[in-house]
């Protein structure tokens, strides 16, 4: 067991985990300079999403819960306010900013190591009700995936489950599920293959954030009203007074 970690350590560990996770937009960069079949590129550019997120979440998991999301913030404060066993407010709003700001600098770390400028507007215009819609239906699948894990006893599984699930929301996805408000706003600092257009990044998060009410409805309506103690404490992987994820749980 380990003790609670500070909650300026468990916020450093948020802003690296996220920036870490959209500096993997690198690999559209590298994608592209190595072939000119977009399709080939997405597959460069989920396959490293999948394998970084899932390295991410084992290592920094035990930490701070690995959200590197705000949705996923959100949602654990909202499923554990009436327990007190999800974050606080007072560390929902020191995790969503450091989110954002890593996101942002993630993305800066990925053009300096392709020799980009550091900060590049996207040119990559994502503005079509389709993309909206898939980025409802990818934001609500991933919490109702993290949350359901949660209330079935089964977070210590999240480290593979989310990471599979985005990978392959990669592709059964008209937007290629971004389905994380800090990301989306990160990627519009990279002009590459995986970013946005600034102009295109507001419906994007409004789109997730409607995923996010779609999700805890659907958490809420295949799991039931009463989430066992500890769920919000697990996402997504068991931190704080508790065993890591496959230690002694």
């Amino acid at each position: 067991m380990t003790e609670t970690a500070p909650l300026g350590r468990r916020t450093a560990v948020e802003f690296v985990g996220t920036g870490a996770l959209v500096a993997v937009v690198g690999s559209g960069i590298q994608a592209a300079e190595l072939t000119g079949d977009v399709g080939l590129q997405l597959l460069a550019n989920s396959l490293a999403t999948v394998f970084g997120l899932g390295v991410l979440i084992a290592l920094l998991g035990p930490v701070s819960g690995a959200h590197f999301n705000p949705v996923v913030t959100l949602a654990a404060w909202w499923t554990g306010r009436r327990g007190g066993e999800g974050p606080s407010l007072r560390e929902v709003a020191a995790y969503v900013p450091a989110q954002i700001a890593g996101a942002i600098g993630g993305a800066a770390l990925a053009n300096a190591m392709f020799a980009e400028p550091l900060v590049a507007w996207s040119t990559h215009e994502r503005w079509a009700g389709h993309l909206w819609l898939s980025e409802v239906v990818a934001t609500a699948g991933l919490v109702l995936l993290i949350f359901g894990l949660a209330r079935t006893g089964r977070a210590h599984l999240a480290t593979l489950t989310v990471a599979a699930y985005i990978g392959a929301a990669y592709w059964f996805t008209s937007s290629t599920s971004f389905a994380n408000p800090a990301v989306t706003i990160g990627r519009a600092f990279t002009d590459t293959f995986a970013g946005i257009a600034p102009a295109s990044v507001l419906p994007f998060v409004a789109a997730q954030f409607v995923g996010l009410g779609v999700g805890l409805g659907l958490v809420t309506a295949l799991f039931g009203l009463t989430a066992p103690a500890r769920d919000a404490e697990d996402v997504l992987v068991p931190h704080g007074e508790r065993c890591p994820a496959g230690v002694g749980h």
